[in-house]
């Protein structure tokens, strides 16, 4: 097993302990986790290939799926979707 893939598994450990947390503190480390994703995405589709790191994609963006579409309404100045709306 390659050592992207080790460190992929410590990843959603890490992630799964994090969500284990209540709300208030999650944001830290949930944010750390989210910024160490594309390099660790980047190592396993440089390990074991371009579909590898597709499949690794994937399950990224399902996972933090909320968070994104949030940034991703933030960045192009659409409204957040926030109750204050």
């Amino acid at each position: 097993m390659g050592l992207s893939i080790l460190l992929a598994v410590a990843w959603v450990c890490a992630a799964t302990l994090v969500a284990l947390l209540p709300m208030r503190l999650q944001y830290k480390p949930g944010g750390a986790l989210m910024l160490a994703a594309p390099a660790l995405i980047v190592f396993i589709g440089y390990q074991h290939g371009a579909l590898v790191g597709l499949v690794a994609l994937a399950a990224f963006v399902s996972m933090f799926r909320k968070p994104l579409a949030y940034f991703w309404r933030k960045w192009r100045g659409c409204g957040t979707g926030g109750a204050a709306q």
